[in-house]
């Protein structure tokens, strides 16, 4: 667990978590989601002492669900946010359930190996956030590290500038910072399917891998799901946001929602690269077998010039392969010359005839 009191004066982080508020800004609870779940009576108790309200139990379970996708909900005292960040898959930045005893093997490019995702529950009061995270979460850590790195403000103001001013505030720049993963993301997924539309479109590769590309497809598709229910999510967040009157609130406000527009907007940048993706491999396969439709309909009208060449030399030698004893030149010593010349300027001629109409061409031509 680590705690963290934030103000316009710093942000400090403290060896415990506090009894009481304290006396400016807010107080940020990160916790891993073993500690909620071997000690839940203790943190319900401590929010109790602290917001005067502890959590729902439903939202209690939310929070330990490590498969439950992006969603939003909301009390009269608090709102919950859960939200899918991206993790490596098969590393302690992943989810914090034990692995099955027999994994599935993922197929696939390796970059797509990687997609797996965990949830990060927020619980959001007004001077309080408490969140809860998978073991090992980079988030975590990535967002404690700029807030200790601003903790001096009396020597570096301008590092003060940038801490948050309220627990959703906080909440949004987490989000943010895990969007911002996902668009890291798309570089190598590019590079991946680049490499397999290469190889669908070689002319002289033969593609066997359906089943990794399938998978492929599947894990793009889930990656579309898990980006459109962020996006519904903090949505849903901003709708249930309530219109202040105080004209200070209604700024606060307005940067609120500026933050969360923002972490939308990055979502939607997720799923377009992803659906383009989508599109082009749909594409690319389309363009493959295009490509193998032409490859065959050259090879069979080469074969049927071939036959049709040979069909009038097949009917010489059939003909001179008669058993009659009254056929010309069959008894004359340059019988066989005189018919292999013939057999020669049909062949000849029926070659010229089929290059003048082009039968002979390669359509790539």
């Amino acid at each position: 667990m680590r705690a963290f009191t934030i103000a316009h004066s710093g942000a400090r982080e403290l060896g415990a978590c506090p009894s009481a508020l304290p006396d400016t800004g807010f107080l940020w609870l990160a916790l891993e989601r073993s500690e909620l779940e071997t000690d839940t009576t203790t943190w319900q108790q401590r929010l109790q002492d602290l917001c005067g309200v502890g959590l729902v139990d439903l939202h209690v379970s939310d929070l330990l669900n490590a498969q439950l996708p992006s969603r939003y909900d909301y009390t009269d005292s608090y709102d919950l946010l859960v939200f899918r960040r991206l993790a490596a898959a098969g590393t302690a930045n992943g989810s914090d359930t034990p692995p099955p005893p027999e994994p599935t093997r993922r197929s696939g490019p390796p970059v797509l190996r990687r997609i797996d995702t965990s949830p990060v529950g927020f619980v959001l009061f007004d001077r309080v956030l408490l969140s809860v995270h998978p073991s090992g979460c980079g988030v975590l850590v990535q967002q404690a590290t700029r807030l200790l790195a601003a903790g001096a403000a009396d020597h570096r103001p301008a590092l003060a500038r940038t801490l948050p001013d309220h627990p959703a505030e906080l909440m949004l720049r987490l989000t943010s910072v895990m969007v911002d993963a996902y668009l890291d993301l798309r570089r190598d997924l590019t590079r991946q399917l680049d490499h397999w539309q290469t190889e669908l479109l070689h002319p002289r590769t033969r593609f066997n891998q359906w089943d990794r590309l399938l998978q492929a497809r599947m894990a793009l598709h889930q990656l579309d799901e898990i980006c459109e229910d962020q996006r519904t999510a903090i949505q849903g967040w901003m709708n249930g946001l309530e219109l202040p009157t105080d004209k200070a609130a209604k700024r606060e406000q307005e940067l609120l929602k500026l933050r969360g527009r923002d972490v939308i907007e990055h979502i939607e940048r997720v799923v377009h690269h992803v659906r383009r993706l989508e599109h082009n491999a749909e594409t690319t396969v389309q363009m493959h077998f295009s490509v193998q439709g032409n490859r065959t309909n050259d090879i069979m009208r080469t074969l049927t010039v071939l036959t049709a060449i040979f069909l009038p030399l097949n009917l010489i030698t059939g003909i001179f392969g008669m058993n009659f004893d009254s056929i010309p030149l069959l008894h004359s010593q340059r019988g066989f010359w005189w018919a292999m010349a013939a057999m020669g300027v049909v062949a000849v001629g029926l070659v010229l005839v089929f290059w003048r109409k082009r039968y002979l061409e390669r359509s790539g031509r």
